[in-house]
């Protein structure tokens, strides 16, 4: 079962076929044209024909055309930048890059491990920071500025430049085997169209020097700056079979500074800066706290009349916000599987936006330990949503009237204004513990 999903359900007999793909070595050319069965079927596989937003308008097909010599294997971080054409993301060239094994983002040219300590520049240090911005010297009313932030920005530059590995165009990245895994960074699709990411863990998108912002709520709050999975201007995206985990470095291990938690990491898979048509389906997002956002800002003006996604068949387990948090976009969000235990650990799942338009119906939420059905939705400036047909531990609730009875000043209209018709199969919620705790998540694509 993948990292952090418990059993959830009726999952006795269920057949989990792992992803066994054999591929030729680092740099090798493609032997496609002599293979036969699950390898080639997975890694030429585009996005079936109606599933999700992402099969629109041509659909996704990645990097299924791609030739011999631009089929390879990464299992270093060299290795995926050279695979992926360089590091500008710029070579929309059909590929297919299957990823081996572990690969850590904070390596050096010769696979040496980098630090935090590694990326500072200009004078930072975090001892140095804190002084600076203390409240108590800072206050509160303004962001900082001068010196010690203009280091901090700077040194969170050195880091991204190696922790985001930008992917180009017409691309297809497939992990071999359960094991294959991004740590320690995040792939990076800015304005490109089409490409498939499957059968991957993302692990740890640690941020080395999160941002004070003593303005950010009444009592402020550190904000880092990488996701696991970023999509900038990003069309045509399938993803698919995916385990998001922080892994053994959870922000609730991190301690508190100026009263507030030290938060290291940001979104696990954000669509964002008018990112259109995307399924992201059958993924594992696990104990993280801002998992999914979908649009920039509420003054965007690249996001209306785009951020078209389709969530479904992923599991959220053990997230504390944003499964997703949606503005302006046609957002359908069904047959997915949901567990909060913990209420002090637990704000929301979907975030109803300005001017979003989202549709949450025949999903599944296990909710215990004193977490309401009030809680599962938040009002972010939205006027109206589709909830409908979903099962709160077994039984029919209707969330949308339960949020409302709990927020009566800042109701919800029933209605998100469309209905989507791109869904290749809907379950009865009832089955989707069993049918998601069996297939969902990296190591489970079959």
């Amino acid at each position: 079962m993948p990292s952090g999903l418990r059993a959830v359900g009726p999952v006795l007999g269920c057949a989990v076929l792992g992803l066994a793909l054999t591929a030729a070595p680092a740099g090798a050319a493609d032997r496609h044209s002599q293979q036969t069965g699950q390898s080639s079927r997975i890694a030429r596989a585009a996005l079936p024909a109606g599933d999700g937003w992402g099969s629109a308008d041509g659909g996704t097909t990645g990097g299924s055309a791609a030739d011999a010599a631009r089929t390879q294997v990464a299992s270093t971080r060299a290795q995926l930048v050279a695979a992926l054409g360089g590091t500008q993301g710029t070579d929309s060239t059909p590929k297919i890059v299957y990823i081996r094994g572990t690969i850590d983002l904070n390596t050096d040219a010769d696979g040496q491990p980098l630090s935090c300590a590694d990326y500072a520049t200009d004078g930072y240090t975090p001892a140095g920071y804190l002084a600076a911005y203390d409240p108590g010297v800072w206050g509160r009313t303004a962001e900082p500025s001068g010196p010690l932030e203009d280091a901090r920005a700077a040194s969170a530059a050195r880091q991204a430049e190696q922790v985001q590995i930008r992917v180009p165009s017409n691309t297809t990245l497939v992990g071999i085997g359960g094991d294959a895994r991004i740590l320690g960074g995040g792939l990076l699709l800015k304005n490109v169209d089409n490409v498939i990411v499957r059968n991957l863990t993302f692990e740890d998108a640690a941020d080395c020097f999160p941002q004070w912002d003593p303005t950010d709520t009444s009592v402020g709050n550190w904000n880092s700056a990488y996701d696991s999975l970023s999509l900038s201007g990003a069309t045509h995206v399938w993803v698919d079979h995916a385990t998001f985990t922080d892994g053994r470095n959870p922000d609730s291990a991190q301690p508190l500074y100026f009263g507030r938690p030290y938060q290291v990491h940001d979104g696990q898979l954000d669509i964002t800066n008018g990112s259109d048509e995307v399924t992201a389906s059958w993924n594992v997002f696990t104990q993280h706290d801002k998992t999914n956002l979908v649009g920039s800002s509420n003054t965007s003006k690249t996001d209306p009349g785009k951020l078209r996604v389709t969530f479904h068949h992923n599991a959220w387990e053990g997230t504390i916000q944003r499964a997703p948090r949606v503005r302006f976009g046609q957002v359908d969000v069904y047959n997915n599987y949901y567990a909060a235990d913990d209420p002090a650990a637990y704000d929301y799942s979907w975030g109803v936006g300005v001017n979003s338009q989202l549709v949450a119906e025949k999903n599944y939420l296990r909710l215990s330990g004193g977490v309401s059905p009030a809680q599962v939705i938040y009002n972010w400036g939205g006027t109206a949503a589709t909830v409908d047909g979903n099962l709160v531990n077994g039984r029919p609730v209707d969330l949308l009237a339960a949020f409302n009875a709990a927020n009566p000043a800042t109701p919800i209209a029933s209605g998100a204004g469309w209905t989507p018709a791109l869904r290749t199969r809907v379950d009865n919620p009832a089955a989707l513990p069993g049918i998601i705790g069996c297939n969902a998540g990296a190591g489970r694509l079959h």
